[in-house]
């Protein structure tokens, strides 16, 4: 009797030790999972934050981009601007050089017909001034000696002076010359102090 309880104590030991370790092989496995399950998460974590700031620099980058053609874009435009501006300026300098040098080739042309007549350049008129001088000469003549304007011809006086200080325009000139052809004589340049001409109206 004593064998067989003996025996089954043993058993029994022998049991509830295969139990400990099948139930602590069970905790070590179940650990395992967890730890393996935890360590999973961790990497899907990495790789999902990996990937955002992957996403993030990508927007950078093509914010970055954008920006930079928007500077270049802007450039080219305050470029083309600068170009189409300098081409204007450059017409119109080409266009005032191209006037001044029409407007002193006609003057060259005017004194040297003047000089091949032995006449000074007041001697030129535009077209009908001389007529129209004329009218206010005769005009002048038939006012009472009261109402008729008269300038006294002072030092550095000339024709064009006297007009542009009595009539506001030196290129009526002309006018006064007419009005006063019998004092001067036929040289309109040769002027003296102390002259007396008569003034046509403002």
């Amino acid at each position: 009797m004593k064998r067989e309880g003996l025996i089954s104590k043993l058993f029994r030991q022998g049991h509830e030790k295969r139990e400990q370790e099948e139930q602590a092989q069970k905790q070590a496995e179940e650990e395992a999972r967890r730890q393996a399950a935890e360590a999973e998460a961790r990497r899907q974590a990495a790789e999902a934050e990996a990937r955002r700031q992957a996403a993030e620099a990508e927007a950078r980058r093509q914010a970055a981009e954008a920006d930079l053609r928007r500077r270049a874009a802007e450039a080219a435009g305050i470029r083309q601007e600068a170009e189409a501006e300098a081409r204007r300026q450059e017409a119109e300098a080409g266009a005032r050089r191209q006037a001044a040098e029409a407007e002193a080739q006609r003057q060259a042309a005017a004194e040297e017909a003047l000089r091949r007549q032995g006449a000074g350049p007041y001697e030129v008129a535009a077209p009908g001034i001389a007529a129209a001088a004329e009218a206010l000469r005769k005009t002048a003549e038939t006012q009472p000696q009261a109402q008729r304007r008269v300038y006294v011809v002072k030092t550095g006086d000339s024709l064009s002076v006297i007009a542009k200080n009595q009539l506001g325009d030196a290129k009526r000139w002309p006018e006064i010359y007419e009005l006063n052809k019998a004092i001067i004589g036929s040289n309109p340049n040769l002027i003296r102090p102390g002259q007396e001409f008569v003034l046509p109206e403002k």
